[in-house]
């Protein structure tokens, strides 16, 4: 009612530190650190690790399929690129003799006419 007559509401207290708990952000906290640290009596083994899979192998056989297959490849790429050249060279042969006899074949008609 006061402040539906214009009036101000009083002030609210301020939550409880972080999160409610009590603690605030300026006060210094407090852990005990000697119940995280071993002393000179309680060190004790830690417990064996889980038994997991069998020893390390080297995979030998599976790599020299993959390196064998790449070089395979790479062969077939080489062989394909030298049948182009080879084919690429034949090709100009051919077209320069085809060439070569329209000229005369046009040579000759030319004369005809």
């Amino acid at each position: 009612i006061f402040v539906g007559q214009g009036g101000t509401p009083p002030p609210t207290e301020a939550p409880g530190g972080i999160a409610n708990t009590g603690i605030s952000a300026s006060a210094p906290v407090l852990a005990q650190v000697s119940a995280h640290t071993a002393r000179g009596g309680d060190l004790v083994a830690p417990p064996p690790a889980p038994e997991t899979w069998d020893a390390y192998t080297k995979k030998g056989q599976e790599h020299n399929g993959v390196v064998a297959m790449l070089d395979m490849l790479v062969a077939d790429l080489d062989k394909q690129m030298t049948e182009a050249d080879v084919e690429e060279k034949e090709s100009q042969k051919e077209y320069e003799a085809f060439m070569e006899d329209s000229k005369t074949k046009r040579t000759a008609d030319a004369k005809l006419i």
